[in-house]
C-alpha cells in the first residue's frame, strides 16, 4: 500500500510545482501591466521627462494652447476664458467647459487625463496632483516648433509636421503674390486697441505677425522695428501713432472696446487710413498663433492685400 502511495504523492508535488511556476510567470507580466505600458508615452518637457497618455481623451488647457490641441483632433473638456471667447473655436469648443488655473475644483470635476498650459500658470503643483501637467514658456521656441512640440506631447507628431510643411508652402505662395501687388518695399504695421491702450507688434506675438514678417518677409516700419521687434510689442499713444503706421495697417480691435480714436483727425490723417489701406480684424479671432488661427489669418491677408489698391 505504501509503495502505491509514493508515486501518487510525487505526481501531486509535480502538479503543485507547475501551478506555482505558472502563477509566478503571470505576476511578472500581467495583462494590466501590458496595458499600462501601451497607454503612456514619455514626453521630454521643459522640466524634464514626464509620462503622459499615449491617446489622451480628456485634455484641459488652462492657458493659450486650446487651438493647437483642437487642430490635432484631440478631445478637450476644459479651456481658458480667452479661448472660449474666440469665435473661430466655436465648432471645436461647443461643449467644452471654461476653466481657470485658480478654480481647481472645476478642473477636478472634469477628470482630465492631461493638463496643458503656460509656464506662468498658477497652482502648477496642485494641477500636477490632478493629472500629468505639461507647460510651455511662451516664445521659448518659434510658433511652428511650438505646434510640433504639442504634436509630440499628444503623440501626433506626424500630423503636426504635415500641417507645418503645408502651411509654410501656402504662406510663401501668398506672400509672393502680396509682394507683387503692394511692392517689395511696402511696410506693414500690426496695431491693436485693447483696454483703452494702443499697441504695435513685432514678429512673434500673434495677430498674424508670424505670417506677415516671418513667412512672407514683409517689412515693418523702422519705428516698429526699433521698439517692438525685441520685446514683441510696444504700447503707444494716439499722438505718436502716425509714426508707427506703415503703408498698410492691420488693425486688431474689439467692438467691446472704445474705438473712438478712429474718429480723431490724428488717425484720419494717417496715409494708410486716407488710402483705404487699413484692414480691420476682430481681436478675439486674431489673438493666437495656433493652426486654426493661422489658417484663418492667411486667408484674411490673401483676401485683403490682394484686393487692395
Amino acid at each position: 500500500m505504501k509503495k502505491f502511495l509514493i508515486p501518487i504523492l510525487f505526481l501531486f508535488i509535480l502538479v503543485l510545482t507547475a501551478c506555482n511556476n505558472e502563477s509566478t510567470d503571470k505576476k511578472t507580466a500581467t495583462p494590466s501591466d501590458d496595458k499600462k505600458a501601451e497607454s503612456t508615452i514619455t514626453y521630454q518637457s521643459e522640466e524634464g521627462p514626464i509620462e503622459v497618455p499615449a491617446d489622451p481623451k480628456r485634455v484641459v488647457v488652462v492657458s493659450s494652447f486650446a487651438g493647437n490641441v483642437a487642430a490635432l483632433g484631440v478631445n478637450l473638456v476644459g479651456v481658458d476664458s480667452w479661448s472660449k471667447q474666440n469665435p473661430r473655436y466655436d465648432s471645436f469648443l461647443k461643449d467644452v467647459e471654461e476653466v481657470s488655473d485658480e478654480n481647481l475644483e472645476k478642473i477636478i470635476e472634469l477628470d482630465p487625463d492631461l493638463i496643458i498650459g503656460l509656464s506662468t500658470a498658477q497652482n502648477l503643483d496642485k494641477l500636477k496632483e490632478i493629472a500629468p501637467t505639461v507647460t510651455f514658456t511662451y516664445g521659448k521656441v518659434d510658433y511652428l516648433t511650438q505646434q510640433l512640440e504639442i504634436g509630440k506631447l499628444l503623440n501626433k507628431e506626424k500630423e503636426a509636421q504635415s500641417w507645418i510643411t503645408d502651411f509654410k508652402k501656402r504662406a510663401k505662395t501668398v506672400g509672393e503674390e502680396i509682394k507683387a501687388t503692394i511692392g517689395e518695399d511696402a511696410t506693414v504695421s500690426v496695431i491693436e486697441n485693447f483696454d483703452k491702450q494702443l499697441y504695435v507688434y513685432g514678429n512673434n506675438w500673434g495677430r498674424g505677425t508670424e505670417i506677415l514678417y516671418q513667412e512672407m518677409g514683409l517689412k515693418m516700419p523702422k519705428k516698429v522695428e526699433e521698439t517692438a521687434l525685441a520685446p514683441g510689442y510696444y504700447a503707444l499713444s494716439l499722438e505718436v501713432l502716425p509714426e508707427f503706421a506703415g503703408d498698410y495697417v492691420v488693425l486688431s480691435k474689439s467692438t467691446a472696446t472704445d474705438n473712438s480714436f478712429q474718429d480723431t483727425d490724428t488717425y484720419k490723417n494717417i496715409p494708410a487710413v486716407k488710402n483705404n489701406r487699413v484692414f480691420e480684424a476682430k481681436m478675439e479671432e486674431f489673438y493666437f498663433n495656433d493652426p486654426l488661427t493661422l489658417d484663418y489669418q492667411l486667408e484674411f491677408f490673401k483676401e485683403h492685400f490682394l484686393n487692395s489698391k
